[in-house]
């Protein structure tokens, strides 16, 4: 299948014409009409057509074809439906090749054995997988050669020099270059640096051919393009067109085979283009045997998996960006001036959080004594602050000037908001539309710090949603953005660093108990809540780096939401399975398919649908043990902590704060459990009456 793409690049280059490489989404905009666009692309003078795969959680597309992406997905698209379009488009005359396009988890899902079979048999020709980087694809690329099929990899204005030497071998038919930074979208002018990338890649690599795709809206950008580089993607014109088409009730077909033509008809004034010369099919042999033996072993510092998660699956223009922070992060860590003005921030930030006991939350659960270790009196009222000053202090270390962070309940971004007023940076963060309705006085705080709240309105207008948004934001601005992410979660190096940074919980607590529990070394127990994990992996680390602390039990607490057996929670080890989101391997909530489910919780910074890598490392290996705790539990434990110990605490921890009066009850007396106050309740109470007033 690989040999007819090169087929028809081979074909193009001995006519002298470039290659046109068209995009569009599967099922957009009905599933029974895409073979015959893909038809029309072809009648139009398509080369090659890249047949989107739709995913819920596309990083790196623009409003258009997440839009295209949305529509496929309410259609009802599956991967099944991707193939049996193909298979229709071919058995009505469909030649040219067909090159799926899309995200990792869904076809991680499907199986790669499966995929490859099949998309053989449909007549699928290679694949280029946005968020799959070459390290992390050995298996998928050896399984795809074997079934004949290519593997597209992508090179971006990002790639350093070094990572541009050992990507272009692994190409069997064609490079995609992606012209600019950013999320795709159409563009008024080609960038002025497309020669500069363009050579740079043929340093190392003069049998492949390059494509040149992110933008291309007019025949004048075409041309342009085509005079630089054998080959030129559009993508988000052509599902503009289809829109548009739609919106006026025209036929969208037919549109699409006119702008095919429009783009592939040369003007009147134009150059004839010359032919480049010839590959040899010996040399061409050669440097794809070569493609699947290269970059089998990812060279990273650090490891970036908790046993058989994590990892780094991320659009490659993050890949470089990603290495540098692991670098830099590796250097402070050995670094003692680095910890020096880490700890330097401890008064600021209100550390040692104190470490006591709840006598009446133990006296009530009759059993273990309960100690509660008071994140909620940290600056800016939540754990979140330690993780910010630790990556802050990191993006001052690579000469980062601009801030962007994702936020659930708020406190990440108040906490991420007040370190880049102290320190005078400049700050964005993102926030569900739904999470800042209910979250109005945090989205006032972040605002009064100086900061901007961007609300995003796309999918459930929640967490998960603001992390892809963030994304975004740094995959366009990643030369002067660092993205502080906020919990334990995303490509490696974030669950690790972020990790690092708070585990100054458990670190503390340990200290604490020592000196305050009569001689015990530990405690029997440690409970935390659990979203994505920060405040949870924070106190469980130095527990699980600890030999002597094996015999101490682990309790993450997840959102039960309306109950397990619904499918309105956000109980992600309970109920999910492994897969790939926000660039790392984890539990995931998901369908069949590999699309990630909405979530509910009464708790917006456990409302979302995976969770850390370590969680779910220590979850199958059971080191912890992970319950769920639904949205009436959450309102007791609300205000039993509230009646009994004059602590409102934040929703979060409210859910642990139910769960661990139980679990002290089933330790017994003469044990001692920790609860990670995560953080406090003020901005919770105001949500939390209306919840009552209804009850």
């Amino acid at each position: 299948m690989s040999q007819r793409i090169r087929a028809a690049f081979a074909l193009a280059r001995n006519q002298g014409k470039p290659v046109f490489v068209a995009y569009t989404t599967a099922g957009f905009p009905d599933i029974q009409t895409t073979p015959s666009v893909l038809l029309a692309l072809q009648e139009g003078g398509a080369t090659v057509i890249e047949l989107g795969v739709p995913f819920t959680d596309p990083l790196a597309d623009g409003p258009t074809i997440q839009h295209s992406t949305h529509v496929a997905l309410q259609n009802g698209v599956t991967l099944d439906a991707c193939l049996d379009i193909v298979a229709k488009a071919r058995a009505q005359g469909l030649t040219v090749p067909v090159v799926f396009m899309g995200y990792w988890n869904p076809l991680l899902q499907y199986g790669e054995t499966k995929l490859m079979q099949n998309c053989a048999k449909a007549g699928v020709d290679g694949f280029i997988v946005v968020d799959l980087p070459p390290e992390e694809s050995a298996s998928f690329r050896a399984a795809a050669h074997g079934a004949g099929l290519s593997y597209v990899p992508l090179i971006t204005p990002s790639t350093s020099l070094a990572r541009i030497e050992a990507l272009a071998p692994v190409a069997d038919s064609f490079v995609y270059v992606v012209s600019r930074m950013g999320v795709t979208g159409e563009q008024n002018a080609v960038e002025s640096d497309l020669p500069a990338l363009l050579a740079r890649v043929r340093q190392f690599n003069k049998t492949v051919p390059l494509a040149v795709g992110f933008g291309v809206s007019s025949r004048a950008q075409f041309a342009e393009i085509a005079g630089l580089a054998d080959g030129v993607v559009v993508g988000s014109k052509i599902i503009s067109v289809i829109r548009s088409a739609v919106a006026d009730k025209k036929d969208h077909v037919a549109a699409v085979r006119n702008l095919a033509l429009n783009l592939t008809t040369p003007g009147k004034n134009e150059t004839a283009r010359t032919p480049s010369p010839a590959v040899a099919p010996q040399q061409q042999q050669a440097v794809n045997d070569a493609a699947h033996t290269h970059l089998t072993k990812p060279n990273f510092l650090l490891n970036p998996r908790f046993g058989d998660f994590g990892g780094q699956y991320v659009p490659e223009a993050l890949v470089d960006c990603l290495r540098e922070l692991e670098a830099a992060y590796v250097a402070a860590k050995n670094d003692p001036t680095f910890w020096a003005e880490f700890e330097s921030a401890f008064q600021y930030m209100g550390r040692p959080s104190p470490l006591h006991v709840a006598e009446r939350m133990t006296e009530v659960a009759g059993g273990a004594r309960i100690w509660l270790k008071r994140e909620d009196l940290n600056h800016t009222g939540s754990h979140k602050i330690n993780n910010a000053v630790g990556q802050i202090l990191l993006a001052k270390r690579l000469g980062k000037s601009r801030i962007i962070a994702e936020t659930g309940a708020g406190q990440h971004g108040v906490a991420t908001a007040t370190v880049c007023a102290k320190l005078g940076l400049e700050c964005v963060v993102y926030m569900g539309a739904a999470d800042c309705e209910r979250q109005r006085l945090n989205v006032f705080r972040i605002q009064l710090l100086g900061a901007k709240v961007v609300p995003v309105e796309s999918g459930s207008r929640t967490l998960k949603d603001a992390i892809n948004e963030a994304m975004r934001d740094w995959v366009t601005n990643v030369h002067s953005t660092h993205y502080l992410v906020g919990s334990a979660i995303g490509p490696h190096p974030f669950p690790t660093l972020v990790r690092e940074f708070q585990s100054v919980i458990g670190r503390e607590a340990m200290r604490q108990f020592r000196e305050q529990a009569g001689g015990k070394q530990y405690p029997d127990a440690i409970v935390a809540c659990v979203g994505g994990g920060s405040n949870a992996i924070g106190l469980f680390g130095p527990f699980v780096d600890d030999p002597n602390a094996k015999d101490v039990k682990i309790f993450g607490i997840e959102a039960a939401g309306d109950g397990i057996e619904t499918a309105r929670h956000s109980a992600t080890l309970s109920r999910g399975t492994p897969g790939v989101l926000h660039g790392t391997r984890t539990y995931l909530l998901q369908n069949a398919e590999g699309q990630i489910t909405e979530t509910h919780s009464v708790s917006a910074g456990l409302d979302y649908p995976g969770v850390g890598p370590e969680h779910a490392h220590l979850h199958h290996s059971q080191r912890a043990q992970y319950r769920a705790v639904d949205d009436k539990q959450c309102l007791a434990g609300f205000q039993q902590m509230s009646k009994l110990e004059g602590i409102i605490p934040a929703l979060e921890t409210a859910h642990a704060a139910y769960a661990v009066m139980d679990i002290a009850k089933e330790l017994g007396k003469g044990k001692d459990v920790i609860l990670c106050v995560s953080g406090r309740g003020d901005k919770d109470v105001q949500s939390v009456m209306k919840m009552l007033n209804f009850q």
